[in-house]
């Protein structure tokens, strides 16, 4: 009798550490931030806001371009006549607008970079702070962005989309 009480309180006690260990075990979780992102409404703003400035910088390239077509084409159209001043002169406004043009258009990737960064990163914000407080609300110790494609591998994980788009109130 006093065996089959030792066994009792063995398995009791071991079944209690197995569902504690159990209980205490990291939860995983995964979502695509690239699927979240395009369901958010501000990311088509941004969008637009981001063409429309492409847009600019292009219609300022090529008006730079059309400038200096016609400067060189005005150029090649002066007489045997013109004096070498006024080449010399012709000539000099042409190189400046070259470098201008060459100057416009090493910057325009940056100032089209920082923009992109200006309009995108308080939606990058918000997603990420949405995943962060339904991770924490659920108890997740990880959340992966499937997006990336980074996990090769991974056991069985909850997908949070459902629960950061209604955090977000997105449909």
């Amino acid at each position: 009798m006093k065996f089959i009480s030792y066994l009792t309180v063995t398995v009791v006690f071991m079944l209690s550490i197995a569902m504690s260990a159990q209980a205490q075990s990291p939860k995983f979780g995964h979502i695509n931030s690239a699927d979240l992102l395009s369901m958010m409404p501000e990311i088509k703003k941004a969008d637009s806001t981001l063409q429309a400035y492409q847009k600019s910088l292009e219609d300022a390239n090529a008006s730079m371009l059309t400038d200096y077509q016609k400067k060189v084409q005005d150029y090649q159209a002066l007489s045997a006549t013109t004096t070498d001043a006024v080449k010399e002169i012709k000539q000099q406004e042409i190189k400046d607008l070259e470098n201008r043009i060459q100057q416009f258009q090493g910057t325009a990737q940056d100032k089209l970079q920082n923009k992109k960064e200006e309009v995108y990163s308080p939606i990058l914000k918000k997603a990420e702070d949405a995943i962060k407080e339904v991770a924490k609300a659920n108890n997740y110790a990880y959340v992966f962005d499937t997006s990336a494609g980074a996990v090769v591998y991974a056991q069985e994980s909850d997908n949070l989309m459902e629960l950061v788009k209604k955090k977000l109130a997105l449909k």
